[in-house]
């Protein structure tokens, strides 16, 4: 879940991730459900749905993991709009070239 949430953030915009400001209702609407995520299992209401808590080398490998996965993503998406974006051939919205 964390990572598609760390994804909407990279392919919301052209731009690079670092250069563009997510809106507010964005962020304060990803982070109260990214740290629910990240507590729930060292929790008692965790314990409900079936959740145990995962050894921190895990976590911190799966974090590690989700990491390169958004930067990967970001570079990918910065190739696409360089490739596309040269030759005027960068896809609108509506599928037609713009």
């Amino acid at each position: 879940l964390v990572t598609e949430l760390l994804i909407v953030f990279v392919i919301r915009t052209y731009r690079p991730l670092h250069r563009s400001r997510p809106g507010r209702l964005l962020v304060w609407s990803t982070l109260p459900v990214v740290a629910l995520t990240l507590v729930l299992p060292y929790v008692p209401p965790g314990a409900l749905f079936g959740l145990e808590p995962l050894p921190a080398t895990v976590l911190a490998a799966v974090l590690i993991i989700s990491l390169m996965y958004v930067l990967a993503s970001e570079f990918t998406k910065q190739g696409f709009y360089r490739r596309f974006s040269l030759s005027g051939r960068v896809p609108s919205p509506d599928g037609r070239k713009a």
